[in-house]
């Protein structure tokens, strides 16, 4: 039986992709325990702090299939701490001589970082491929659409021309800044943990930091210049940038859902029979994947609260950061690649209706192109003489219920300097996207580097 939606039959795989569920579901966790406590072994028997037996012993005792997890599960109600029933689950695997060896120096929070390290090490393997399939689906839209005219939107009101490309190219280059952000969330929380009571490695003498820097590169982890058990920045930073992937993507969706408006109408999600349907509206299709998006991105941005808190912590081991921490990484990773399922295959199929935006270039009579007419005049008059000028035909047209090209021919003032084929070429949306298309490509070169 299940309590919590993402792990529920019916909603799970809605809010989070199995396999990254899978990598932090109990089998996923204690295998990465295992890999720590036999990568340990190794690393100490090659610096000749346990006898090589012991590590081979370790090795082949650290298999998922020799745990007893009902057992475990019943001396970790007991015993309150997470690590001391697997070590008990090892040995029972091992001789008695190389049982001695298991989890030599460690303290349970090295393994369970540790491990937590390897889940997203291998989480973010998935979520950085999800990154790039997502921005080869903008890549293409912002290419496709970089002519496609549309009304550009301030405070929700038609305010002057863009282009969809110019849309999807702010949605790019917000992308590539995320990608390039990993690199460096990699750097700082990918880190081996290794140091055992109090962070000192005292238990090993003078091999402490060989040991540390044996079991970082056996894990293919970053090796720390020393302990991090109450430094948790670095942790921190990568569920922000998970917070913050969730934000743009939950942007997008928004936008998505804005435009689907039957008032808008400019773009919809890919359609099939049946989807998107009104359990009592027949007529309806609506938004299916952008309301998941948006609501993992409000979810995510709760994760941030959770993990700067348990930033906060005392003395050489926290009382409460831990147990937060569980509760909150795990569930950012799947969530976030739960997103990310969802609005890669919206993206790649999404329906952009240009003759749509095109029509509604003309809501308001062209009102739109006030300041393309305000430009065209100002080199003549000033621009603050140009905009009492155009600020006027735009109020007549209002009042009157014409259009802006109609304001504009009768008045008189305007008239002295601008003839009907000049109005035209103003007040044609194509030509007032200024640089938009440069911006475009600029984006899209910066893409490809």
């Amino acid at each position: 039986m299940t309590s919590s939606i993402i792990d529920s039959e019916y909603f799970g795989s809605t809010f989070g992709m199995p396999v990254i569920q899978k990598i932090f579901s109990d089998q996923g966790r204690f295998s990465t325990w295992l890999r720590v406590e036999a990568a340990l072994a190794r690393a100490q028997a090659r610096l000749g702090i346990i006898p090589q037996g012991a590590a081979v012993a370790i090795t082949d005792a650290a298999k998922f299939e020799n745990l007893n997890i009902e057992k475990m599960t019943e001396e970790y109600k007991k015993v309150g701490f997470p690590i001391l029933p697997l070590v008990h689950e090892m040995a029972r695997f091992c001789d008695a001589e190389s049982a001695r060896w298991i989890h030599w120096g460690a303290t349970t929070q090295d393994i369970v970082d540790t491990g937590l390290v390897l889940q997203m090490k291998d989480a973010l393997v998935i979520l950085e491929s999800q990154l790039d399939a997502c921005i080869d689906a903008v890549t293409c839209l912002a290419e496709k659409h970089r002519f496609t005219v549309m009304a550009g939107r301030t405070f929700q009101q038609q305010a002057a021309p863009i282009t969809f490309g110019f849309k999807a190219a702010i949605w790019l280059d917000e992308l590539l800044r995320h990608r390039e952000r990993l690199v460096g969330v990699k750097q700082r929380a990918l880190v081996c943990q290794f140091g055992g009571a109090v962070g000192t490695l005292a238990t090993l003498g003078d091999k402490g930091s060989d040991v540390v820097r044996e079991l970082s590169i056996e894990l293919g982890l970053e090796v720390p210049a020393i302990s991090w058990h109450t430094s948790r920045d670095g942790w921190a930073e990568a569920i922000f940038w998970i917070s913050m992937v969730g934000a743009t993507l939950t942007k997008i969706a928004n936008e998505v859902a804005t435009l689907m408006r039957t008032e808008v109408d400019e773009v919809r999600e890919p359609y099939e029979s049946g989807k998107g349907g009104s359990s009592t509206m027949p007529q309806k299709r609506n938004p299916v994947a952008c309301p998941i998006i948006m609501a993992i991105g409000n979810k995510l941005r709760d994760s941030v609260s959770s993990q700067l808190t348990a930033m906060v912590q005392e003395h050489e081991r926290s009382v409460s950061a831990m147990p937060l921490e569980w509760l909150t990484i795990p569930e950012a990773f799947i969530l976030l690649s739960g997103s990310f399922q969802h609005i890669v295959p919206m993206l790649e199929e999404l329906q952009v209706d240009e003759n749509q935006m095109r029509k509604n270039l003309s809501m308001g009579g062209g009102l739109l192109m006030a300041e393309a007419v305000m430009m065209g005049i100002a080199p003549i008059i000033g621009r603050n003489d140009a905009h009492e000028l155009v600020f006027s035909a735009a109020g007549r047209a209002w009042d009157e219920g014409i259009t802006l090209r109609d304001a504009l021919i009768k008045d008189d003032r305007i008239r002295q300097h601008l003839n009907v084929n000049e109005i035209d070429e103003l007040i044609e949306p194509a030509n007032y996207i200024g640089s938009a298309v440069f911006m475009i490509d600029s984006v899209m070169k910066k893409g490809r580097v």
